[in-house]
């Protein structure tokens, strides 16, 4: 009974993540389209050109509403980790924006991030009636790029004075805490890499996240105002957060 009790609850656990996950390229869009509208108002220019522009946000809208509809949700969200690993190269290359380097750090490890989430949803984790086998590589792809966005993590709370600052007016105990969270997620990373304990290491990760969405990424005052980060590049960045906490989910439950 309590086992029975168990596997239901980490269904739904793992299909909350897949919702989460199947929906971000919805609010990746709108955000995108929300901060190209402020800076059209100080005329800076997007990330990426327009024409190519309306391309790469309808081939994400596109594939983010098949895969919410369970249609080819693999092939989809494969299509859908090629799609933003060329915007965020794109993006990256096309230098019409700049940016710091903390904040292109926790800009392109989150889009990463991103991309390992959907090759982990292409490789069939996540789904409740699975009727073909799981593709281990692309998982286990999925799970380097996640950890990548942890080794970023643990790089920024060190050299990245803004995170630092972040993390900080939040923990108390002050260096000490904030110096062993950034073990941590050095400890998460290489669990990770290697895919031992990977489904202990994304528990817990999905404990970690909603504190640090809620209170670091939600600090809208502290980023917009404190550190000039545009709110919609911001928000946009919250909702990639969530996306990864979506993907987070999946590997816990059934990683």
């Amino acid at each position: 009974m309590a086992a029975d009790s168990r596997k239901q609850i980490l269904r739904l656990l793992s299909r909350f993540g897949a919702i989460i996950l199947t929906r971000f390229g919805f609010w990746n869009c709108f955000s995108m389209l929300m901060l190209f509208a402020e800076r059209a108002d100080v005329k800076r220019k997007p990330d990426i050109q327009v024409p190519y522009l309306y391309i790469d946000m309808g081939v994400a809208v596109l594939c983010a509403s098949f895969m919410s509809f369970g249609v080819k949700r693999r092939w989809f969200a494969l299509v859908a980790a090629l799609q933003l690993a060329i915007s965020t190269y794109a993006s990256y290359m096309g230098g019409q924006v700049h940016y710091g380097d903390w904040l292109k750090v926790r800009m392109y490890s989150r889009a990463l991030a991103i991309t390992g989430g959907f090759l982990v949803l292409a490789s069939g984790a996540g789904e409740v009636y699975r009727q073909k086998p799981r593709t281990r590589s692309l998982q286990s792809t999925g799970q380097i790029f996640l950890g990548i966005y942890l080794i970023c993590m643990a790089y920024s709370l060190q050299h990245s004075q803004e995170d630092r600052m972040a993390f900080l007016n939040h923990i108390p105990g002050g260096e000490i805490p904030l110096q062993l969270l950034s073990v941590l997620y050095g400890v998460l990373a290489l669990s990770f890499f290697s895919g031992y304990y990977i489904r202990s290491a994304a528990q817990v990760l999905a404990i970690l996240m909603p504190l640090v969405i809620l209170f670091i990424d939600g600090n809208l005052g502290y980023w917009y105002q404190g550190r000039r980060v545009e709110f919609w590049n911001q928000m946009k960045l919250v909702g990639q957060n969530v996306g990864i906490f979506g993907a987070v989910l999946i590997l816990a439950t059934d990683g």
